[in-house]
């Protein structure tokens, strides 16, 4: 892997100097259009509102909408200083936080940090001090010309660098359809924590797979060799009537996995 920014975590006065790695790619099926006629791929033209008129890379600035059909210009450099705020290309760790204290809803992007030579040995101290008291590191970091909240935690022999929303980017559940304490019997309670503990096992990535992109990728092969594209019948779905029945049944339904997992 080529890394994509180099800098240094910064906490307290130590400074580690480190590289950054994406941790994830997308491997969704990706498609592209087509004209139906011959499939002529189609490009996209970038065209001024205003008349039509296609506008060459050259003449496109960048424009901060202040009000409906309103704007006003920024050139690269200004949006470049605007997001070096605090420093360039540091990670600057603010603060110390449980590890649970952060809702899952506010992660974006993951990364790696690898430890330049020179930091090494502070790197695995922070690593390991990390992962001993179970804290993650909140921090202030610019990446891509503005500057991005994220969680520094560790993982195995790595840290991990976790891209963060603000807090204002994240909406409140302000929909109808919820109930906040419907009403429960015990039995319904008993049956609910007894089909999550059939079901509950230790997360196991290998086990699970994109199955849309499989069926994608097999079925273009197919297309491919001329083969005959078949279509899975798609079982109609149960209608559940009663809660505690259809709980009851689920539990029956899973014993013998969880018995087996038991064994395994």
């Amino acid at each position: 892997m080529r890394p994509i920014w180099s800098g240094a975590v910064s906490f307290g006065l130590v400074t580690i100097p480190v590289r950054l790695y994406r941790a994830t790619a997308s491997k969704r099926p990706k498609f592209r259009q087509l004209r139906r006629t011959d499939h002529s791929p189609i490009r996209y033209r970038k065209v001024a509102e205003a008349d039509g008129e296609e506008v060459s890379p050259k003449d496109i600035v960048r424009g901060y909408e202040v009000e409906k059909g309103r704007y006003v210009v920024f050139t690269d450099q200004e949006v470049e200083r605007a997001g070096h705020q605090g420093g360039p290309r540091t990670v600057d760790v603010v603060q110390f936080v449980d590890a649970d204290a952060i809702d899952p809803v506010y992660y974006r992007s993951s990364y790696y940090l690898a430890p330049e030579e020179s930091g090494q040995k502070a790197y695995s101290l922070l690593r390991l001090a990390l992962a001993e008291k179970n804290r993650i590191g909140i921090a202030k970091v610019a990446l891509r010309a503005r500057v991005h909240l994220a969680a520094l935690r560790a993982r195995d022999d790595v840290l991990i660098l976790e891209t963060m929303y603000w807090p204002d980017e994240i909406r409140s559940a302000l929909f109808d359809g919820v109930v906040a304490e419907p009403e429960v019997r015990e039995t319904e309670m008993a049956m609910a924590e007894m089909l999550i503990d059939n079901l509950s096992a230790e997360f196991d990535p290998s086990y699970w797979v994109d199955a849309t992109r499989e069926r994608i990728e097999e079925l273009a092969h197919q297309k491919i060799e001329g083969a005959e594209i078949v279509e899975p019948s798609t079982p109609e779905p149960t209608r559940v009537v009663d809660l505690l029945e259809a709980l009851k049944a689920s539990v029956e339904a899973t014993k013998v996995e969880a018995a087996r997992r038991k064994a395994g």
